[in-house]
């Protein structure tokens, strides 16, 4: 894009929600003796600052009628953003109409996605869709050759830049960079609105629009670029640490999600390539952490470290034992959060908000796959007993938290369990059999005793075998979703081994 046609700002046209950070740009304008178009509080503003304003009604000859909802769609300001300079016909007509180019057009839309999220009424919601701002927006851009578009007031302290180094001048790639800043806003104001309309509507498209970027270093790899898309701030204060990965933020999202199924009780998660490698609840911080470090110890070197409670300086000794990548926690004491932020890279992760997103979606093939997001979580009173003997009260508390941790556990996973305690997992295995023997296996490597444990997985059993290990392994019951047409079979091998399973229904596989 060449930068070489310059365009001198003569006129402006400002329409704005708020007005915050807006005054400099004005002072800025007037001092290079640019002259301002404006309507309603806007202009009211302009003028308690000491300039002349051209309401926008003298040039249309038509006041703000229908409430407000019809103030600047007229040719004589449309005709005046969008009239090419160098096209003869343009220019021709311009002046028979006596219409006087417009340079310069700040605007802010009406806050739909604000009203939406406040939870006001429809009626409210439906005012708040702006047509005059979001049509002088799209003109602007369109006729970047000619005008310059400022469409958020996030760009104020660019224009002012821009202003003060160029004398009120603009050039060509200006220009066209604040058209495009201004097409990512309209195309993201229309998706969030038509977003709220079909939740009525209900129709099958896909929509979605993150104003907000960042560049990571890197993708999952080094040789891989990427970016994540969203408003970080809003849901973590960093205290400590390094810039997050995409790595990182895969596992501090798995880490999170996980932690977040233990509602009531203190709990600590240690994450490893987005699975559970430990995970317990307890009493305090750091009886939880130390429980949850027992299951793999060696897989916990390096990993996401995320609990539910404030971190106290006792959990912060014993965590910072522990060479770790990421500890996340809703608070920590001041202490405990001195003494953490000793290693300089350590990231330390204050958690502001809980997660809320009601749909998962990626790319998929040639296109993209949505699925809501997996928020069911297996309580007692949907358990149904199918075997001879009944699981205890303690029994059944050992299997839903099994089942909990099952449910962030890549597929085809087992899960072995005692109340409040992750014994050890088996993880992304093609068969349920090497996944219930990973974990065995991994049992025995750590010293976690399975005697009396609880099993969870994520699907059916589609043959006995998978009761008949943990049986021989003494497991004493099991927790499983049910449907397959073989059920009777891993029921009757449990019956005849002694087990306790209970069907949920339900089923949790994890890709």
């Amino acid at each position: 894009m060449a930068s070489t046609e310059v365009r001198k700002i003569k006129r402006a046209l400002i329409s704005v929600y708020y007005k915050d950070n807006l005054e400099p740009v004005i002072h800025a304008l007037a001092k290079r003796g640019v002259e301002f178009v404006s309507t309603g509080g806007t202009q009211d503003f302009i003028k308690k600052l000491g300039y002349e304003v051209i309401p926008v009604e003298s040039l249309t000859g038509y006041p703000e009628i229908f409430g407000g909802r019809v103030k600047t769609l007229h040719p004589a300001i449309f005709g005046g953003i969008l009239y090419r300079r160098s096209h003869g016909q343009d220019v021709a007509e311009a002046e028979a109409h006596q219409i006087t180019g417009i340079d310069l057009v700040i605007v802010d839309l009406y806050p739909f996605e604000e009203t939406v999220s406040k939870g006001e009424d429809h009626a409210s919601i439906i005012e708040k869709i702006d047509i005059g701002g979001i049509s002088l927006i799209r003109a602007a851009a369109k006729n970047f050759a000619d005008a310059l578009i400022v469409s958020s007031r996030s760009q104020y302290s660019e224009l002012l830049d821009l202003v003060n180094s160029g004398g009120g001048e603009t050039t060509l790639a200006d220009r066209y960079r604040f058209a495009a800043s201004a097409f990512a806003t309209t195309s993201h104001y229309d998706t969030a609105i038509f977003n709220y309309f079909n939740q009525g509507a209900g129709l099958v498209t896909f929509r979605k629009s993150v104003q907000d970027g960042r560049v990571l270093r890197y993708g999952e790899n080094p040789h891989q670029k990427a970016v994540f898309f969203g408003r970080l701030e809003d849901l973590f204060e960093q205290l400590n640490g390094k810039e997050l990965s995409y790595n990182n933020l895969v596992d501090v999202d798995a880490g999170v999600a996980l932690v977040e199924e233990f509602n009531q009780d203190t709990a600590f998660v240690i994450i490893k390539h987005t699975n559970a490698c430990g995970a317990a609840t307890g009493i305090t911080v750091k009886e939880s952490y130390l429980k949850a470090l027992q299951a793999d110890p060696v897989s916990a070197f390096g990993g996401i470290l995320v609990t539910n409670k404030t971190v106290d300086e006792s959990a912060a000794q014993e965590i910072n034992k522990l060479f770790f990548e990421i500890l996340v926690a809703p608070d920590f004491d001041q202490s405990a959060l001195s003494l953490l932020q000793t290693k300089k890279n350590r990231i330390i992760l204050k958690q502001k908000a809980k997660l809320a997103q009601e749909k998962h979606f990626k790319t998929l093939l040639n296109g993209v796959i949505e699925q809501d997001a997996d928020r069911w979580t297996d309580t007692r009173d949907e358990l149904k007993v199918v075997t001879q003997k009944a699981p205890s009260a303690d029994q059944v508390e050992a299997l839903l938290f099994a089942s909990k941790i099952c449910k962030h556990t890549k597929s085809n996973t087992i899960v072995l369990a005692n109340q409040g305690q992750l014994l050890a997992s088996g993880v992304g295995q093609t068969s349920r059999v090497d996944a219930l023997k990973q974990a065995i296996e991994k049992a025995k490597q750590f010293g976690m005793d399975v005697a009396g444990a609880a099993m969870a997985s994520d699907a059916f059993f589609p043959f006995p075998d998978c009761v008949e290990i943990a049986a021989g392994a003494g497991i004493s019951s099991v927790i499983q979703p049910g449907g397959s047409v073989k059920d009777q079979d891993s029921i009757d091998a449990c019956n005849r081994t002694g087990l306790a399973m209970v069907f949920t229904g339900r089923r949790h596989f994890r890709h």
